[in-house]
This record gives structure tokens, sequence and C-alpha cells, in this order.
């Protein structure tokens, strides 16, 4: 089965998405302890896991339309979408080796595209 277009973009718009669910989760992460309520009550929580249910849920239809083989490697790119989120959200710093993996993985993630 030849890959589409649209599955190939539906993957990476999820996988935008999801990469806010990490983000929302270390904010949160600064906020809970072991009592239940400040993990019910936990606004960056409740936020972060929505975030990856959108992107589980866009996911879904996007494997109708290509080979998993094709389709998962773009969720590599979460690992991209993460670093520069964490940079603009937690003001976290990169260095040459982080950029090197990020430079590493969008070199591999287009080379399983063009390749379908």
């Amino acid at each position: 089965m030849a890959t589409q277009l649209w599955a190939i973009l539906l993957v990476i718009t999820a996988d935008l998405i999801g990469s806010f669910g990490p983000i929302m989760l270390k904010k949160a992460s600064g906020r809970i302890s072991l009592n239940i309520k400040s993990i019910i009550y936990n606004k960056y929580l409740i936020i972060g896991i929505f975030f990856y249910a959108i992107g589980t849920i866009l996911f879904i239809p996007a494997l109708r339309g290509g080979d998993l083989s094709v389709l998962y490697p773009f969720v590599a790119l979460s690992y991209v979408w993460v670093s520069f989120l964490s940079i603009w959200f937690l003001k976290e710093k990169m260095n040459t080796v982080k950029w090197a993996g990020i430079v590493f993985i969008i070199i591999g993630v287009s080379m399983i595209g063009f390749g379908s």
C-alpha cells in the first residue's frame, strides 16, 4: 500500500499536538505530591493527558492511509517538537549535541518519507 500524503501530514499534526503533553506533564510535576487531591486538581496534569489523548486519537485514522513502517517513524518527530517546545515554554537550554540529534532525527525521518 502506498502511503498517502494526508496520512503523513495527519501523523505529523497528531505528533505536534501530542508533544504538548510532556511539556504540560513537566509543569505538573512541580505541583504534584502523593496527595490524591493534588493529582486530581492539577490542571497541567489534566491538560497534558488531554494533549496525549488528542494526538493518539488523530494518529489512529492516519493508519488507514499507509504503511505503519512508513508512518510510525514520523512519531520520532515528537523529540524535535518537544525540544523546541521545552526551549519556548520551559526556558531549557540546548547544546550542540542536542542540536545534532535533532538534525539526525529530521534526516532519518525525511529519508523514510521520501523513500516511500
